[in-house]
């Protein structure tokens, strides 16, 4: 076998093989990425841009909260609803409130009225909450909630209860 039909026997074998292993073997050998580092990339990119989606759904969703509990307070403003904090009760450091916002519907200087007025509450349906003052008296904080919307929702169905004066004021546990 001469020298020419050697290197062209090889370099036919060569074409022949790379044929069979696809684009990848040129890829390689020209030192491209091949297709599954391409494709490998690509699913990077797209878990990137999933990631990146989800922060932007994530502010949409915070902003959205923001500018729904302004809107919330202003009605709240509006109506003229009491709001007091849990500081200006002079005894803060001794409550351990699970909620942010409780409608207190009443103020007992005798415990066992507070328990009274609070377990008629939690028979109506309502979550209740004993909420001690400094001064020795003891709040009945009904519908707890963390949410403004809720709150608004809780004191407009707490309002048509027997048990609700017309004087309820909103306690903020801040």
């Amino acid at each position: 076998m001469t020298k020419a039909r050697f290197i062209s026997a090889a370099l036919l074998a060569i074409l022949g093989v790379a044929l069979l292993q696809g684009c990848d073997a040129f890829r390689r050998l020209a030192g491209r990425p091949t297709s599954d580092e391409i494709e490998a990339k690509r699913q990077l990119i797209l878990a990137e841009e999933a990631a990146h989606q989800a922060r932007i759904d994530s502010l949409s969703r915070v902003e959205k909260a923001k500018a729904d509990s302004l809107s919330m307070l202003e009605r709240f403003k509006e109506s003229g609803e009491m709001f007091l904090s849990v500081s200006s009760l002079r005894r803060a450091d001794a409550l351990k409130l699970s909620k942010r916002y409780y409608i207190v519907v009443g103020a007992f200087s005798n415990v066992d009225n507070a328990s009274w007025l609070a377990s008629k509450i939690e028979n109506a349906g309502y979550s209740v909450e004993k909420i001690p003052y400094g001064n020795g008296f003891t709040a009945v904080g009904a519908a707890g909630t963390d949410s403004l919307a809720h709150l608004w929702d809780n004191l407009q169905k707490v309002r048509t209860e027997a048990f609700c004066p017309k004087d309820v004021w909103i306690l903020v546990n801040e």
